[in-house]
């Protein structure tokens, strides 16, 4: 099997300044993370500055009533450390990704030669960035927090059309935090199934629970938010893990992995002897020559040294053809 990919999500996670972004890399690293995301893009990228009523947030969100330039303005990572913190993440062993927000985020990105791009869940209509994004031929990785079956489709049709077919969809629940009843993590293998590809979760629940039923569930790829201390502060703090928490997130999906194993019925050395206390046929009571197999003086008992209590129906009322005494081992050559 196949190790789950685990994603430590900086986004906004420094809070604007440069040296947490690096050392929370050394941190992710430390908290076993397989890599590192960053999200790609600048508040004139992603929105435009404009006051109007459409342009406030209301949706019930932890950001309402902020505009969303001045959000992402506030949140976004500057391109100019973006070579930075790839060269720090390179350095501990860590893949770098990023998330782009519009064809000039790729150029950017593609110059770092950054090795998989993800698409956040509200991009996942922009099928003319999906489609630049594609042709780079990398693997995708795509959420799914505000998609319907039909946006779904017409991503990953996107990304075959251009012979991308290296895709994985991410089940996604776009509340910051997500409440655990509304993780729905059946969606992983119906996805797998329904659109036949790689899946995983994109998790936004403060448990450890939900990335092991994932994993469970068939994920690939984990991705969490991660936060050098949440004291760092800033718009995503609230709903990432802290280094502690998420050791114990990567420790617990490394178990699961090891729990659920692989398929096979040949026994392990350990359970080959373990069928020593297995039941089998012995002899419950001293015997003669001649005397007739009965229920009474021949039970199924443990341990498994003598035959198989299969055969019990078809050896009672025969006869034992030597003396034998309680608890020895019923074989066929006791029996005439």
């Amino acid at each position: 099997m196949n190790k789950v990919f685990i994603i430590a999500e900086l986004s906004a996670n420094h809070n604007g300044s440069k040296e947490i972004a690096l050392e929370t890399v050394k941190a992710a690293k430390r908290s076993g993370a397989d890599a590192i995301k960053l999200q790609t893009y600048t508040a004139d990228t992603i929105t435009l500055d404009c006051k109007k009523e459409d342009f406030k947030i209301t949706q019930g969100t932890i950001w309402d009533g902020k505009y969303l330039h001045d959000l992402y303005k506030e949140a976004y990572t500057p391109w100019e450390w973006h070579k930075d913190i790839f060269e720090a993440a390179y350095q501990e062993g860590l893949v770098c990704l990023s998330s782009p927000f519009d064809k000039t985020a790729v150029d950017l990105l593609e110059e770092l030669d950054n090795p998989i791009y993800k698409i956040a869940s509200f991009e996942i209509t922009d099928i003319p960035l999906i489609e630049y994004t594609a042709k780079t031929m990398k693997p995708i990785i795509i959420s799914t927090g505000i998609a319907t079956d039909k946006d779904i489709q017409l991503a990953i049709d996107t990304c075959r059309n251009v012979g991308n077919n290296d895709i994985t969809i991410l089940k996604c629940t776009s509340s910051y935090p997500a409440p655990i009843e509304e993780a729905n993590l059946v969606m992983i293998k119906d996805m797998k199934e329904r659109f036949n590809v790689k899946t995983g979760l994109s998790d936004h629940t403060m448990s450890t629970v939900t990335p092991v039923v994932a994993v469970a569930l068939g994920a690939t790829v984990i991705e969490k938010h991660f936060i050098l201390d949440k004291e760092v502060g800033g718009p995503d703090a609230s709903f990432s893990l802290d280094e502690k928490e998420f050791t114990e997130m990567v420790d617990a999906v490394r178990m699961a992995e090891l729990a659920l194993g692989q398929v096979s019925y040949d026994l392990t050395e350990k359970m080959e002897s373990g069928r020593e206390f297995s039941r089998s046929l012995y002899i419950a009571e001293d015997v003669k020559e001649g005397d007739i197999l009965t229920d009474q003086n021949v039970r199924s008992v443990r341990p498994g040294f003598g035959m198989h209590p299969k055969c019990l129906n078809e050896i009672l009322g025969k006869k034992f053809k030597h003396n034998r005494t309680k608890g020895d081992r019923l074989s066929s050559d006791d029996i005439i």
